[in-house]
């Protein structure tokens, strides 16, 4: 059985507007979402073998917060096509996922990931998930779907959770 892990960016931070959008840092709040949502995929073993991460500066933040969590350490890649990216071309990017990973982790933004996680969730989905992504998919929120298969074959699957950052205090 495969797991993936789709998780917004923590809230990023708009105090200098002069910055670009690709390089604006994670607020305080997005820093202890990130936090709280690394101690969650620790607790609950949902640990990934591979992370992707888009290559904007607060996808890279809320990673460093999130696997600072972790008890062990993923790969990594950084992926600069994930910035901005539709849905379309972030599951491409996990369809390239070698087989040996049974658990992926994808940091992203919206509305790609969002509409991703809900294109995905298809029969056998639990309810209550697929209510709380269709209410909101808010920054450093994590949708989680498993499958068995091969990642370039994903194109639906059970979605078994959706949990937002004020779930967890």
């Amino acid at each position: 059985m495969k797991q993936l892990l789709l998780l917004r960016h923590a809230k990023s931070s708009w105090d200098d507007p002069d910055l670009d959008d690709f390089d604006r840092p994670l607020a305080e709040r997005g820093s202890r979402a990130a936090r709280l949502m690394g101690r969650e995929l620790a607790a609950r073993g949902w640990l990934p073998d591979l992370a992707l991460v888009s290559a904007a500066l607060r996808t890279r933040d809320t990673w460093r917060l999130v696997a600072a969590e972790l008890p062990v350490q993923p790969r990594i890649a950084f992926v600069k096509a994930l910035y901005d990216a539709s849905a379309a071309d972030i599951l491409s990017q996990i369809g390239q996922t070698d087989a040996s990973s049974g658990c992926l982790l994808a940091i992203g933004h919206n509305p790609g990931l969002e509409d991703l996680a809900r294109q995905l969730a298809g029969p056998g989905s639990d309810a209550k998930a697929l209510a709380r992504l269709e209410e909101k998919f808010p920054t450093a929120a994590l949708a989680r779907v498993v499958f068995e298969g091969d990642w370039s074959g994903l194109s639906s699957a059970p979605l078994t959770h959706c949990v937002h950052p004020k779930d967890l205090g």
